[in-house]
């Protein structure tokens, strides 16, 4: 039988980077200029979104106890899963834009590259998790490792405490799948400038709605 494809009106953003790279503020002000050109705008976070993938989040970014490289890659899934499934399918129905901080992406990078378990080994599970359901397009916002850990001004989560060659790699990978996915993955530079930052993203987005007559500009 054949499988049944999600009937959308949505376009899904995603945004993607290391630790501290500023995706919060980004995906704000995004928000904001597609609310004001009359766009209905969906925001969410990735691990959360839901009250189950909220508290797995609390798990993998507090535990005090180890938490092995397979078992983080299946809880990561394991709430994506729950919101796709609880929140995203809906969603992505219902908006103009959906913008999720981090998708699929993150866990190709950070499990599968940074930590070693391998982008194609894991991707049959990552893309069960994803439920059919793929980004129109990703920002990804490169930001230096060692320049992005400075601004963080609280106590460090389990993942922020890792090595700096582990945030070194998260970089690397980000890059390899943008070179594996042009179209869709961009990266912007995001070292401090946000009008210019703001402006590349922009930019992008101007394409990606150009077929609606919805210019999106600063």
């Amino acid at each position: 039988m054949a499988k049944k494809t999600l009937k959308r009106k949505a376009l899904f953003i995603t945004f993607e980077g290391g630790e501290r790279t500023g995706k919060s503020t980004h995906i704000k002000f995004l928000a904001k200029l597609l609310r004001k050109r009359g766009l209905s705008v969906k925001r969410f976070r990735e691990p959360g979104s839901t009250k189950l993938s909220e508290q797995i989040r609390k798990v993998l970014l507090y535990s005090k106890r180890g938490i092995a490289p397979e078992t983080e890659l299946f809880l990561y899934c394991a709430a994506r899963a729950q919101f796709v499934k609880e929140e995203l399918f809906k969603a992505l129905k219902k908006y103009k834009v959906v913008i999720c901080d981090r998708f699929s992406d993150s866990t190709l990078v950070y499990q599968g590259y940074a930590l070693g378990l391998g982008i194609k080994k894991i991707s049959t599970v990552v893309k069960l998790a994803c439920q059919g359901i793929k980004p129109d397009l990703t920002f990804v916002l490169d930001v230096a490792p060692k320049k992005a850990l400075l601004r963080i001004k609280r106590k460090k989560d389990r993942i922020e405490r890792r090595p700096l060659k582990f945030h070194e790699a998260l970089r690397k990978g980000y890059r390899v799948l943008a070179k594996k996915e042009p179209k869709r993955i961009k990266i912007i530079k995001a070292d401090g400038d946000k009008a210019r930052t703001h402006k590349q993203i922009a930019e992008v987005v101007n394409l990606k709605i150009k077929p609606c007559r919805k210019k999106i500009c600063q």
